[in-house]
């Protein structure tokens, strides 16, 4: 595994604000250890799930708990990949994305929690092998995503911290509701 350690935190300039309550979110230390030890966390998380709360939503028109962890998936993808094109130098201005149709529209129905973690782990390990490669310098070069600054080492932050925000609404808002 690369040390990061010198890294930092991702300067204010690097990410919009709206995606600084993510960043905020995230402990100080090696950003990879961190995605690294989420990954864990998060099968270990869904694996404990009884089948009958993986459909489960808190309230009318808020996403199931399949929905939840699906969007988790298409954020690190996203987010990843913007990383990528980023730190790789491209100056293409990359697009915003809308994360209720990508909800709406990501089939989970037929999808099982364990094919949901099973896809969970996968996106995880090829982004933590992304940045796990990249040197200090791809981490801070900057780009734009949605009309915003972004760097790399806040993509990865925002990743983190998206994960870690959804964690506390499953806490919040479904676990009082598991059976």
């Amino acid at each position: 595994m690369s040390n990061h350690s010198t890294l930092g935190r991702p300067a204010i300039e690097a990410s919009s604000s709206y995606f600084r309550k993510y960043i905020d979110l995230v402990p100080d230390g090696n950003i990879s250890d961190i995605l690294n030890a989420q990954e864990e966390t998060i099968a270990s998380y869904f694996s404990n799930l009884s089948q009958p709360n993986w459909d489960l939503s808190y309230a009318r028109g808020k996403w199931t708990i399949k929905q939840s962890l699906l969007h988790i998936i298409d954020v690190e993808r996203v987010m990843a990949y913007r990383a990528l094109a980023i730190s790789r130098g491209d100056a293409t201005l990359l697009p915003g994305f809308d994360q209720d149709l990508y909800a709406n529209v990501g089939p989970v129905e037929h999808r099982s929690g364990a094919s949901l973690i099973s896809e969970y782990r996968t996106v995880r390990k090829a982004s933590l092998s992304l940045f796990q490669n990249m040197t200090n310098t791809d981490f801070n070069r900057l780009g734009v995503a949605s009309n915003e600054p972004a760097s790399p080492l806040a993509l990865a932050y925002i990743i983190a911290g998206h994960e870690l925000h959804h964690l506390q609404i499953f806490e919040e808002k479904y676990a009082p509701l598991f059976v």
